[in-house]
């Protein structure tokens, strides 16, 4: 009964659920006499993306977090959403401002004018959210809300974020204008700079993705996991968002090509949410290799510093997860990432290592395949990838233009 009313609720609603019709109320709600508050100290607003659960969206807002000088309000759905360990930082839990009706927006908008009023800067982390391929309508308001912060004087820019080769036309639209509203909008990498220009969205900044810029690594808990395991590291994750032809084989092939090679092998989750979790999938594979000492489960997600402790002592990563690459890249850690929406293929275009890609529907045939050919060559990958990082880094800090940023200096745990 009580899910009947909620699924009825949501079809009466879904009128005021209009992108089009938020930012228009906003162009009412938010004005320049709304934000016109001291400014005595950099305030930085940052509204993230779904968090919970995710290890590569908390490595976003890390990274913004870390890089930063100055007060951080973080936006959030829900106070759960991140855990985040330092005094300059406030979560602000504001479900509807990007994701509910015209009612809850209106509300939650009382709350960001508010944050607004000191604010010397509007950040949206861009990532794989902006061009509608997990909901149009939440990837328009992100678009909408930095659009209008902009137009009432505020610094608004979209974070590093992927652009593929279909965007929903809404969500298209309001990226559209906000970067001709003044909306600075990073790119990630390459191919989607190319398909954005092509759309039409102009300026936009060829950069890097921001977790290019963390720093951070926590060594000692990353050794509790890496030391269980003997021979080079190899790091394997695979996807809840991934299914694989074939079942479970192609992924216990790619433990098996690995072990082969005399590789431990530690199986990573990277998401464990409802609809999107790598748990038993990885708890899957890890129970037929129950009898080898060498092949663990990490039965828990990690902090971001925690991964990055872990890959900054692996030889090779395996991934369906974009954000374990990028913290394996990082470490000039060669990773094979299963590519889905077409963000993958860019991020290995900076590096200049397309082998690394597998298509989704290329893992039964591909993934063991080049992930044994990855372990052969990977000092050779290695060099390659650590000779583009620099260049890597320094398109990452394009997020970052005109904003106050911290002393980079490397942190361990």
């Amino acid at each position: 009964m009580a899910n009947g009313l909620g699924a009825l609720r949501q079809r009466l609603s879904q009128p005021l659920r209009s992108p089009g019709l938020l930012a228009a109320a906003d162009r009412i709600l938010l004005s320049k006499r709304h934000v016109a508050g001291p400014r005595d100290g950099a305030h930085h607003v940052l509204l993230a993306p779904a968090g919970g659960g995710n290890i590569g969206d908390q490595a976003l807002v890390e990274a913004f977090i870390e890089n930063v000088d100055g007060r951080v309000s973080v936006i959030c759905r829900r106070p759960t959403d991140y855990a985040i360990d330092d005094d300059r930082v406030r979560v602000v839990p504001l479900l509807s401002l990007a994701y509910g009706d015209l009612i809850g927006h209106a509300r939650d908008m009382r709350a960001f004018r508010e944050l607004l009023r000191t604010a010397t800067s509007f950040s949206v982390v861009g990532a794989d959210v902006m061009d509608g391929g997990y909901g149009h309508r939440a990837s328009a308001n992100r678009a909408n809300l930095a659009r209008r912060a902009a137009e009432v004087g505020i610094d608004a820019r979209i974070l590093g974020f992927s652009w593929n080769a279909s965007p929903h036309p809404v969500a298209l639209r309001a990226v559209r204008d906000a970067a001709a509203s003044g909306v600075e909008a990073v790119l990630r990498d390459p191919r989607s700079a190319a398909r954005a220009r092509a759309d039409g969205i102009e300026p936009v900044v060829d950069g890097a993705d921001i977790v290019f810029l963390a720093r951070s690594a926590d060594a000692d808990t990353a050794s509790i996991w890496a030391d269980r395991v003997r021979g080079p590291l190899a790091l394997v994750n695979f996807s809840g968002l991934v299914p694989a032809d074939g079942g479970l084989e192609p992924y216990v092939e790619v433990v098996r090509t690995l072990r082969d090679r005399g590789h431990g092998v530690l199986l990573v989750p990277h998401v464990s949410r409802p609809g999107a979790d790598d748990l038993p999938i990885c708890l899957a594979v890890a129970e037929r290799f129950e009898h080898d000492a060498d092949v663990v489960l990490v039965d828990h997600l990690l902090s971001p510093s925690a991964i990055r402790g872990l890959t900054g002592r692996a030889r090779v990563t395996v991934t369906g997860r974009m954000h374990l690459a990028v913290m394996s890249l990082m470490q000039g850690v060669p990773a094979v990432t299963v590519a889905t929406q077409g963000k993958v293929e860019g991020l290995m275009d900076l590096f200049g290592a397309p082998r690394l890609c597998v298509a989704s529907d290329r893992l039964a045939t591909d993934l063991a395949r080049v992930a044994g050919e990855t372990a052969d060559d990977a000092e050779e990958l290695s060099r390659r990838i650590v000779s583009r990082l620099a260049d890597v880094q320094a398109l990452a800090g394009r997020n970052l233009a005109r904003l106050p940023v911290r002393d980079r200096t490397v942190t361990s745990g």
